[in-house]
C-alpha cells in the first residue's frame, strides 16, 4: 500500500500546472497560443481552432461561422493571420463572409495581404472578395501588400482586376512600393500600368520619392525615358474593357490559349 505522503505526491503531479504570473510565458500558456490576435475575453473555440489550424476541430464547430468578438475579429480573420488555407476554404464553403458588415472592423484580406498569406488572398478572391476592398486607415489590399514588401501578393491581386493606382488616400502603391525600395514590386505595378505621374499629399511623384542613385530610381527614370509598348497599351486597354467581374471567365472564351494567356497575363 503507498503511503499517505506519496498518495498527496501524486496528486499533486496529475494536478493543473499553475500558469506563471509574469513575463511572456503567461502570454504562452493562456488559451495555448499568443493574444496578439485582438481580444481573447470573448473569443470562442470557433475563434481558437481557426487561429491554431485545427481542420478537424473547425469542422465541428461550424455553427456560427461568422461570429466575431467585440473587435470584429472573425475566424475567418484568423485563418488569414495564420495563413491556415484548409481551414480557410473549409469556413468559406460553409457560408463565411469575406468581409465584415462594418469597414472599421479587421479585414480578412487586408491580414492577408500584411502577412504575405498568398494563398489565402487568392481563395478569397476566388470567393468573392472585393480586390479593392478600402479600410480607411489602411487603403486598399494592393497598398497593403506593398508596404509589407510582399510582391506574390500583389500579383495575385493585379490578375484579378485591382485597381493598380488604388491606395490609401491620395499615396498609390506605387508611392508605398517605392518608400520601401522594393524594385520587384514598383516592376509589378508599372507593368500593370501604374501611373508614375500621380502626386501623393506631399505633392510629390513616386521617383521623387526613390532613394538617389538607387535601382528603382534608375528603374523609374528610365521608364520615364521610354513608352509603353503597343502590347502593354493594348493589353490594358482589353482588360479595363472586359471589367474585373469578368475577368475570371476569359478562359472560357473560344480564343487561343497564347491569346488567353496574354490578356490573363500571366
Amino acid at each position: 500500500m503507498p503511503s499517505e505522503t506519496s498518495e498527496v505526491s501524486r496528486k499533486r503531479a496529475t494536478g493543473p500546472v499553475p500558469f506563471p504570473e509574469h513575463g511572456p510565458e503567461r502570454k504562452k500558456t493562456c488559451w495555448g497560443i499568443l493574444t496578439s490576435q485582438g481580444s481573447w475575453a470573448d473569443r470562442s473555440p470557433l475563434h481558437e481552432a481557426a487561429s491554431q489550424g485545427r481542420l478537424l476541430a473547425l469542422r465541428t464547430l461550424l455553427a456560427q461561422v461568422n461570429a466575431a468578438t467585440i473587435d470584429g475579429v472573425t475566424p475567418l480573420y484568423n485563418c488569414c493571420a495564420s495563413g491556415s488555407v484548409n481551414c480557410m476554404e473549409l469556413l468559406l464553403q460553409n457560408g463565411a463572409h469575406t468581409h465584415t458588415l462594418h469597414t472599421h472592423f479587421p479585414s480578412a484580406l487586408h491580414e492577408a495581404c500584411k502577412r504575405g498569406n498568398s494563398q489565402c488572398v487568392d481563395s478569397l478572391l476566388s470567393h468573392g472578395a472585393d480586390p479593392d476592398y478600402d479600410v480607411s486607415h489602411m487603403g486598399s489590399p494592393l497598398y497593403m501588400s506593398c508596404i509589407n514588401r510582399h510582391t506574390a501578393c500583389s500579383k495575385i491581386l493585379l490578375q484579378r482586376g485591382a485597381s493598380v493606382n488604388v491606395g490609401r488616400g491620395n499615396d498609390s502603391p506605387l508611392h508605398a512600393a517605392v518608400r520601401q525600395d522594393s524594385t520587384d514590386q514598383v516592376l509589378v505595378l508599372l507593368d500593370y500600368g501604374a501611373d508614375i505621374n500621380l502626386r501623393d499629399s506631399n505633392n510629390q511623384r513616386p521617383v521623387e520619392l526613390a532613394q538617389p542613385g538607387g535601382k528603382t530610381q534608375q528603374l523609374l527614370l528610365e521608364f520615364e525615358g521610354s513608352p509603353r509598348s503597343l502590347c502593354e497599351l493594348c493589353r490594358l486597354q482589353i482588360r479595363n474593357l472586359i471589367g474585373r467581374s469578368r475577368l475570371k471567365q476569359l478562359s472560357l472564351l473560344p480564343l487561343p490559349s497564347l491569346l488567353t494567356h496574354y490578356l490573363e497575363h500571366i
